[in-house]
């Protein structure tokens, strides 16, 4: 049996966890205050994933870049993947907050989305 400790991030508190495994097997968790605590260890141990947050170029903006965000987690291993094809986009304004920039970045599933407004150029 092994022992790993992680520091929860699904709130304010953090966590110290403990999470007792038998190999690639859970066995338990423990040091978490809710149940959120738990799951977000279990996930980080077995498939961890992460919001991702950058820019991209705007072109016809009053802004030269835009704010953007996953719509949800992709798999950690795709963070870098990510950020790195995000390098090449280049959003046309007018952008709006929500606005889907790219469509299932890298085949994930899920979309990158703008987190601001950016106005066309006069």
């Amino acid at each position: 049996m092994e022992e790993k400790k992680l520091i929860c991030i699904n709130c304010p508190l953090g966590c110290r966890l403990t999470v007792t495994m038998d190999g690639e097997t859970i066995l338990g968790v423990s040091g978490n205050t809710c149940m959120r605590g738990d799951s977000y260890a279990r996930r980080e141990l077995t498939n961890p994933t992460r919001i991702v947050t950058s820019t991209v170029k705007v072109s016809r903006g009053r802004e030269k870049m835009v704010s953007v965000k996953t719509r949800e987690d992709i798999p950690k291993k795709k963070v870098l993947e990510c950020v790195r094809a995000l390098k090449d986009v280049t959003a046309k304004a007018p952008v709006r907050i929500g606005d889907v920039i790219v469509e299932n970045i890298l085949g994930t599933g899920v979309d990158i989305v703008a987190t601001k407004n950016v106005e066309a150029a006069e």
